[in-house]
């Protein structure tokens, strides 16, 4: 019988332990990424590489463009992937799914072209707080979605 009180002690120990309150929750701060000297040189970069893709599209040069395009789609989901991107972020992301589906627009991949600018639609009707540039950039997917929508039913 002495041998088996001490298991039945220590069993019954373990479960009123597990009883008991929870811990109380550590404070830990909140960290926000944008603020962080990554976030806006990612932001500059993209921009950078937006601004030469979309000369180069200009320019007939559409392999030049959509190497610059695919290099630039890890920065842009990076750059979106922390909990609240910045304005500046979210255009930087929106101008390149703009030109690429532009692209696609161009080679006659409406289905494509229209998924990317349903991306913006989504992204800049829920952005708040709305301005003009939000607006226009709005307006911009929704009227580019149409013409897809167009094409597609020809």
């Amino acid at each position: 019988m002495r041998n088996t009180v001490r298991p039945l002690c220590a069993v019954l120990f373990i479960l009123l332990t597990a009883c008991g309150p929870p811990a109380a929750p550590v404070d830990q701060a909140h960290h926000d990424p944008t603020t962080e000297p990554w976030y806006a040189n990612a932001v500059d970069e993209l921009t950078t590489m937006n601004r030469q893709a979309e000369d180069f599209f200009k320019k007939g040069k559409g392999d030049d463009a959509a190497a610059l395009i695919e290099k630039g789609e890890p920065i842009s989901q990076r750059l979106l992937a922390v909990p609240k991107p910045t304005l500046a972020a979210t255009e930087a992301a929106s101008d390149l799914d703009q030109l690429y589906g532009q692209m696609l627009f161009s080679n006659k991949n409406y289905g494509w072209a229209r998924l990317l600018f349903q991306r913006n639609v989504a992204r800049w009707k829920t952005w708040r707080p709305q301005t003009v540039d939000t607006a226009r950039r709005l307006k911009l997917a929704v009227s580019a979605i149409a013409e897809c929508d167009r094409k597609i039913g020809e």
